[in-house]
């Protein structure tokens, strides 16, 4: 029993990684130009002192946490964060404001953006009303507004072009997670979701491609672990060059 037990869990995490390893190759091959696109007007932002903001709802704020001081991270990320958002309050308040689109003014008031910002929005469906919001108002404002979704999933829930979010960013970049974001089908139930780790795939493929850009600057814009001798130093230049994005997160 324990030895078929251990067969059936390798079969099924190989499963899972043989999926997952798909969608993160397809991601790789078929929207690389478009992370190459985008990483060149980020860092050319950047030049100008432009900040990426990055937003995201419900298991997509965790992306946008992802993007704040981190070792390997672009310093001049600010995800925009909010704790009705988030699961501070529960999941189902999560999940009710995530879907109301008059939130958006009273989140990006508190923000103070310029003509070399831009946005990186992360939704897996594409169709949350907020998400849908925040993207429209900046651009709006042109700011350069990049979205994360999966067009298949977007375009599975509602045929309505003005409820999909890829229609409010200047570029799209699918994370191709399939309908419902579950890999696996299991007793007739979805299993093993994909897009957060598809969404930080894209995330740190935008460093990386803007640290190629950028390997000139001095200092060189990205963090170092606070583990490694040397760190200090560098970090806390970038941290005095971006003092507000953390005095902005207090």
């Amino acid at each position: 029993m324990i030895i078929l037990y251990k067969l059936s869990m390798k079969n099924s995490t190989d499963k899972f990684l043989k999926k997952l390893t798909i969608i993160l190759k397809k991601i790789s091959s078929i929207q690389k130009d478009k992370i190459k696109l985008v990483a060149k007007k980020l860092s050319e932002n950047y030049i100008n002192g432009g900040i990426v903001y990055v937003f995201g709802t419900g298991h997509n704020h965790c992306i946008a946490e992802e993007s704040l001081h981190r070792a390997g991270a672009f310093a001049g990320a600010m995800p925009i964060l909010d704790q009705k958002i988030d699961f501070s309050h529960g999941v189902k308040k999560s999940s009710k404001y995530e879907r109301n689109p008059k939130l958006a003014k009273d989140i990006l008031k508190k923000y103070t953006f310029s003509k070399y910002d831009s946005i990186i929005v992360f939704s897996n469906s594409g169709v949350n009303q907020l998400s849908l919001e925040i993207a429209k108002l900046l651009k709006n404002k042109k700011i350069y507004v990049i979205s994360v979704c999966s067009k298949l999933y977007s375009d599975s829930l509602n045929k309505n072009k003005n409820f999909k979010l890829y229609n409010y960013s200047d570029i799209n970049i699918d994370n191709y997670s399939p309908i419902g974001d579950t890999l696996i089908d299991y007793n007739n139930f979805g299993i093993t979701s994909s897009s957060t780790i598809a969404g930080i795939f894209i995330l740190n493929s935008l460093w990386y491609q803007m640290a190629l850009k950028l390997k000139r600057q001095i200092p060189f814009p990205f963090y170092k672990s606070s583990n490694l001798p040397g760190s200090k130093n560098h970090n806390k230049i970038l941290e005095k060059k971006y003092n507000f994005i953390n005095n902005k997160l207090k």
